[in-house]
């Protein structure tokens, strides 16, 4: 039979695991949320002239007259790849930033504005599934560290697990959710988004892995809480039937 210190010091064990898995996965689902790489690309846009003095590979050098005729504009647009140029951009829940070419910095534009308007509804579903997501994270996050941090009856400090665990497999279900339908938003937003946005190549950036950790995160955090739970209920049903057992024997054989 294990001693009462071992089985106290695993419970605590178990406690502070599922605490730091939780607490972690709130960190990575609040920097995903709030950054804008949940995509990553490049959009093939055409060479502006130059202008002045400059030159390089970024602009087209034209030394007609007439610069500003459509016709002229049409025959150097269909000269070929190189008079195009890749065009950096990346995107999340609320902005969509693309880099400036003759100059430094991005120009960021609300993501909201670029999605089709059929499925602006699903992105505010997204968006409020993220937000209870966290918020829900949050709380469980609290619910562990007052159960670490509870001095009081056993049952009292299973009780306070119970319902971390409920609310962390609640948040867990709502973040899976909420990924996948901004996953959809964004897939429709590249087929039916405006043509001067559409991206030529694109791939998941390191917010959307970002996400998906906090996901794993705070699955593994709500199976801990559950375990914990599980484990504690089977040590009390354990020392019941010792118990009983033991009076049992008392009341055969009664010490005189």
């Amino acid at each position: 039979r294990m001693p009462v210190s071992i089985l106290g010091t695993d419970r605590r064990q178990r406690a502070s695991a599922a605490f730091s898995l939780s607490f972690l996965s709130l960190i990575f689902s609040i920097t995903a949320f709030s950054s804008s790489y949940w995509c990553e690309g490049t959009r093939k846009v055409a060479k502006p002239f130059c202008t002045g003095q400059s030159k390089g590979d970024h602009c087209i050098r034209f030394n007609s007259p007439d610069a500003n005729n459509s016709n002229a504009v049409q025959y150097i647009w269909e000269t070929g790849d190189d008079k195009f140029i890749d065009r950096k951009f990346h995107a999340g829940i609320w902005y969509s930033c693309e880099e400036i070419i003759n100059g430094k910095g991005e120009k960021c534009r609300s993501f909201i504005s670029l999605t089709p308007a059929a499925d602006r509804g699903v992105l505010w579903l997204s968006i409020v599934a993220e937000l209870l997501y966290n918020i829900l994270l949050l709380t469980g996050v609290i619910l562990m560290s007052v159960e670490m941090c509870y001095y009081s009856t056993v049952i009292d400090g299973l009780k306070i697990n119970a319902f971390s665990a409920v609310v962390t497999v609640l948040a867990g279900l709502l973040g899976m959710v909420a990924h996948m339908m901004y996953t959809t938003v964004f897939q429709m937003t590249v087929n039916l988004g405006p043509e001067e946005w559409r991206p030529h190549t694109w791939d998941y950036g390191w917010s959307y892995c970002l996400a998906w950790a906090s996901f794993a995160c705070c699955m593994a955090a709500a199976v801990t809480a559950i375990n914990k739970y599980t484990k504690t209920i089977l040590e009390f049903k354990h020392k019941r039937k010792t118990l009983e057992r033991s009076l049992k024997i008392k009341y055969k054989f009664p010490d005189h």
